[in-house]
């Protein structure tokens, strides 16, 4: 079975975007991009959130082809471009859609039917509704939290809407030079 890994950058009091969805306090450097393309290694399949996808959408299919293109956008836009898609939505519908599905409802047998598809792991970056469906649903095996050095004070909060406790085990941790620790849980 697949694996179904959640990264999502965080600050230090839980939160993954400013009061209106600021994200540029999250630090990026050569090294985390280089940390996050070994994960992307083991992974054929991207799931977003509408909002999400269509940011990425926006961005990478062609990132790498820009004349400024960094080592990171034309690693990460091949991975993009060559990877499967699922979204999770009720507003899109996968016509026009190029190796994307689209999952609006049955979440926990459509996931587990990928899971159970042959191939390498699910990653999930950001996206933090469709993250918190799927946590509440328990599909989401392991975590890699990263804890940015800043308190926002207010914001979008990482988790919401879990109503039992999820019980973890701490795998590793991981820190950067730009100050961000990864965190890795699995779920027991």
């Amino acid at each position: 079975m697949r694996n179904l890994i959640f990264f999502m950058h965080a600050s230090l009091d839980g939160f993954v975007a400013g009061p209106n969805g600021e994200m540029n306090w999250i630090k990026l450097d050569e090294e985390l991009f280089d940390f996050v393309a070994t994960m992307t290694d083991t992974a054929d399949t991207a799931l977003y959130g509408r909002v999400t996808y269509d940011m990425m959408q926006s961005y990478w299919p062609k990132a790498g082809e820009q004349p400024n293109a960094t080592k990171h956008d034309k690693e990460h836009s091949a991975w993009y471009n060559k990877v499967s898609k699922v979204v999770l939505s009720t507003t899109m519908n996968e016509s026009g859609l190029t190796n994307t599905k689209v999952i609006s409802d049955e979440l926990t047998e459509n996931i587990n039917k990928i899971k159970n598809q042959g191939g390498k792991n699910i990653l999930i970056f950001g996206s933090p509704g469709a993250s918190n469906s799927l946590l509440a649903l328990g599909l989401i095996d392991e975590f890699w939290l990263f804890v940015n050095p800043i308190i926002l004070g207010r914001g979008k909060p990482l988790f919401t809407g879990i109503n039992e406790a999820i019980k973890l085990k701490f795998a590793e941790s991981k820190t950067f030079a730009c100050g961000v620790i990864a965190l890795h849980y699995c779920k027991l």
